[in-house]
């Protein structure tokens, strides 16, 4: 179709025999068309080495990310992946985020990894994976979030209180 009909007012006008000239005349003199503009992507955050830098959080676990274009090499506290996460669902964790965002072995990763067990620092690497891509390809948001990597988990564990055992569980019943 020639005619682009903006308004059903403009489409009964068309109809009634006004035909293409009524509607383009009608549309110029009542509204201007609008051009519909791509929504701005904001900047990449990238440093004078070309790395992008992102905190990740998970648990009690604070890991320091740095990501730059690369082979997919990573290293966590100056180790190999494979010997600081020894635990093959440890590195799948890792893994994700470049896996969702079809970017694997694209990047090389340096972290460093302080506080809480093996699966919290995990979690905070894969959080801070996941900021630092948004960070250098924005782009990748969307995808990133709609899987819930960028959302800190803050499960944490609960606090003991006084007159139990643990957090909830009590103490041993004694009938005598």
């Amino acid at each position: 179709m020639a005619e682009d009909v903006k308004t059903l007012e403009d489409l009964k006008e068309m109809m009634e025999g006004g035909g293409a000239a009524a509607a383009a005349g009608t549309l110029a003199s009542t509204e201007t068309p609008v051009a519909a503009e791509p929504e701005a992507l904001p900047e990449p955050k990238i440093d004078e080495q070309g790395r992008a830098y992102a905190t990740g959080k998970r648990k009690n676990a604070i890991a320091r990310v740095w990501i730059k274009p690369g082979s997919g090499k990573i290293s966590v506290n100056g180790r190999d992946l494979e010997t600081f996460f020894a635990r093959p669902v440890l590195r799948m964790i890792i893994n994700q985020p470049f896996e969702v965002a079809e970017r694997t072995g694209q990047y090389d990763v340096f972290c460093t990894v302080s506080g809480g067990g093996l699966s919290g620092q995990a979690g905070a690497v894969r959080h801070g994976i996941s900021k630092a891509l948004t960070y250098f390809e924005p782009a990748l948001r969307g995808a990133l979030k709609k899987v819930g990597f960028l959302t800190r988990d803050s499960r944490v564990v609960e606090r003991k209180k006084y007159g139990r055992r643990k957090a909830r569980r009590s103490f041993q019943f004694s009938k005598r």
